[in-house]
């Protein structure tokens, strides 16, 4: 980034949130608005992003603070659009001279980590867009950089599994009010042309991480785990069907949960009938979320078994008050672990779960294997690059250096056509 400062003007600070409790420890946010700063000035911090904030400022929760961008002309208008007193051409100095307390990490993939991490050591807590980071290895890097107990943390934007639809169903699926959960399906099937892979850093392993199961499906994923628990295995398969990148553009894997249930996901870019959907069948009900990208309450179905009573079918379909997914939802809750000093959902071990499934999916793919939990550590080659070094699938120079870092790509996901 330039090192040139735009701008610097405006009130340090506002004073008007929360008296602490009496019943815990007083945190630095206790008394006043939660300042915050936006990194990267695209689609995402427009309309996602900003808006959630502008709420929670009204609330007298937070004061965006400052925006940075390597684009001048684009950071001043987004100040100007948003109210924002500070623009920057420079994050590093804009950490150095507004000392926010939040920063949200709105920028393409390959900068999280970076970005991430000079946040966390500037004081401040992150909350990343999605893909948090692009491996493993850098995910365990911004968490080593963390805080201890009372932060700063850094969360990951997973605002599918927030809101009144989801807390309702993993309570059910929790107590086992349905029964046991025994077999399920996660599908994030879109539809995405040429032109979306224009974007240079898009379907690159060294920018985007990743295909559709990293930069699309990762949110149903991720509540699908959030809903059943940790993962023990996954076989999966890949391929390159129709677009002439690096990476995926399709994914089919099966997954086994650590409590016996089988789960089928499916990732592709591939669907003209885009839809999001995970269905969970348990002993006396299934479960069914469809949307697009995003959910209420009318978007969940539950269909119980024959013998259910009325009664208890009553109770599982009472959500209650509509709280829709959202940037604003998962902000809410981060705000409040702040403010309590807590480490939030979405962050460390976490935030990490979704990431390891994603690297195991590929793994999987790409060897020919079943992938356990756990075995991807720092000695392994897709510890370092999801590609793994894989003939057939890592980038060329990278092959080349590399010839023994991948098994041999099975026949059926080396086939592409323009």
């Amino acid at each position: 980034m330039s090192t040139s400062r735009i701008a610097t003007a405006g009130p340090e600070t506002s004073s008007n949130g929360p008296e602490a409790s009496p019943n815990r420890p007083a945190t630095p946010f206790d008394g006043r608005r939660i300042r915050v700063a936006v990194i990267g000035t695209g689609a995402i911090a427009r309309g996602s992003h900003v808006p959630a904030l502008a709420r929670l400022a009204e609330e007298g929760e937070t004061e965006l603070v400052a925006a940075a961008d390597i684009a001048e002309d684009t950071v001043r208008e987004f100040c100007a659009e948003a109210g924002i007193p500070h623009a920057y051409t420079d994050h590093d100095r804009m950490l150095a001279e507004q000392r926010p307390d939040l920063v949200a990490v709105c920028t393409p993939p390959a900068l999280h980590r970076g970005q991430t991490l000079a946040a966390l050591r500037a004081g401040a807590w992150v909350w990343c867009e999605k893909p948090p980071v692009l491996t493993l290895a850098d995910f365990d890097a911004v968490e080593a950089a963390e805080g201890g107990d009372g932060g700063p943390y850094a969360a990951v934007v997973f605002q599918h599994r927030f809101g009144s639809g989801a807390r309702h169903v993993r309570r059910l699926l929790g107590e086992r009010a349905m029964g046991r959960p025994l077999v399920a399906h996660c599908q994030t099937t879109w539809y995405r042309d040429a032109g979306y892979y224009a974007v240079p850093w898009r379907g690159r392993w060294v920018t985007e991480g990743g295909g559709p199961a990293m930069g699309h499906g990762i949110h149903q994923m991720d509540l699908l785990l959030d809903l059943l628990g940790p993962w023990s295995e996954v076989r999966a398969m890949a391929g390159r069907l129709v677009h002439d990148v690096e990476t995926e553009d399709v994914s089919t894997a099966l997954v086994r949960f650590g409590s016996g249930a089988l789960a089928t996901v499916v990732n592709s870019v591939l669907s003209p009938d885009e839809v999001s959907r995970i269905r969970i069948d348990c002993e006396r009900a299934t479960v069914e979320l469809t949307h697009l990208y995003g959910h209420g309450n009318a978007d969940w179905r539950i269909t119980p078994a024959p013998d259910v009573p009325r009664d208890d079918v009553a109770v599982w379909r009472d959500f209650g008050a509509d709280v829709p997914s959202s940037h604003l939802a998962q902000l809410r809750d981060l705000v409040a672990s702040m403010r309590a000093g807590e480490q939030p959902r979405g962050s460390g071990a976490d935030g990490r779960a979704c990431l390891e499934l994603i690297t195991a999916l590929y793994k999987s793919a790409f060897t020919d294997t079943t992938v356990h939990a756990g075995e991807i550590g720092p000695g392994d080659p897709y510890y370092r690059a999801l590609h793994g070094g894989a003939p057939g699938w890592a980038p060329p120079d990278v092959a080349a250096a590399s010839p023994s870092a991948g098994a041999s790509v099975p026949t059926a996901c080396q086939e592409a056509t323009a």
